[in-house]
């Protein structure tokens, strides 16, 4: 492995729509290597208000990767290597209730995982961890968010379940009923799991910040790509401010007793 001399305290992991942060002042883009492949692409590290930050786009530039493709364990090591303790996810979600509108953020509490077939955890063996995800996300990080947003007069809803679904199709009907009547989510996307879940074991602070671009299925309203492409558009403009008023908040280390992610290994080796 080739020793990585670059460093960076955030990590900001882009989703679709967002393949350029367009915060930093002065950047550089680097390639990092990890045991496990390469991450979706090359990763640009900036300075945004004299902290460095390191930028991924989750399907690579241009979306060339689906969501059951991407990487996870490569871009979640990776920016493990480059030092990075807080991960900010970005992610576009269908809504699941009426009053979570296309154009709303949402900053989720909690995720029910519905994917099949991916790596979900850096303890293959012979070392086993058993990683509690009772509360998945950073309180801290969360708050800021949260916060920020409305500073900023981001319409942003609080809290919520994000299901995530394997992909890359989208839901039938009847499966967004049951998303919706009986798992009781409130968005749905295809990128949470298990970026959440290794960012869990490498005890990094993670939040998302979810952008609804449209309701799923089960509303039947009409929606034309060109709806959808201008509200990911007006999304993407808000997320890039959101983004750079969230980073000048974060501190070196988590509040103590806001947040366990830092110490998530201490009850979960075996």
């Amino acid at each position: 492995m080739i020793p990585q001399t670059e460093k960076a305290l955030i990590g900001i992991i882009g989703g679709s729509g967002l393949y350029d942060p367009g915060i930093f002042s002065e950047f550089k883009e680097i390639k990092v290597y990890t045991p496990y492949g390469e991450p979706s692409d090359l990763i640009t590290i900036g300075t945004v208000e004299g902290k460095k930050v390191a930028f991924l786009p989750r399907h690579g530039r241009r979306h060339r990767i689906p969501p059951h493709k991407i990487n996870y364990k490569a871009n979640i090591w990776a920016l493990k290597e480059l030092g990075v303790k807080w991960i900010i996810s970005v992610s576009a979600v269908g809504s699941l209730r009426m009053d979570y509108k296309p154009g709303d953020f949402v900053i989720p509490d909690q995720f029910i995982d519905m994917t099949k077939s991916r790596n979900y955890t850096f303890f293959d063996g012979p070392v086993v961890a058993h990683v509690s995800m009772a509360d998945p996300f950073c309180e801290h990080l969360r708050r800021l968010a949260i916060e920020t947003a409305r500073e900023l007069n981001i319409t942003v809803h609080e809290s919520g379940t994000y299901i995530c679904v394997e992909g890359p199709r989208f839901s039938t009907r009847a499966e967004s009923r049951v998303w919706r009547e009986v798992y009781k989510a409130d968005i749905i996307g295809m990128t949470l799991v298990p970026e959440v879940n290794l960012a869990c074991e490498m005890q990094m602070c993670y939040a998302t910040i979810a952008m609804v671009t449209d309701y799923d299925v089960f509303a039947e309203v009409p929606v034309t790509a060109e709806e959808v492409t201008k509200v990911m558009s007006e999304n993407t403009e808000k997320a890039k401010k959101l983004l750079y008023s969230l980073i000048r908040k974060i501190p070196e280390n988590p509040q103590e007793g806001l947040c366990s992610c830092c110490n998530s290994l201490k009850t979960a080796l075996v």
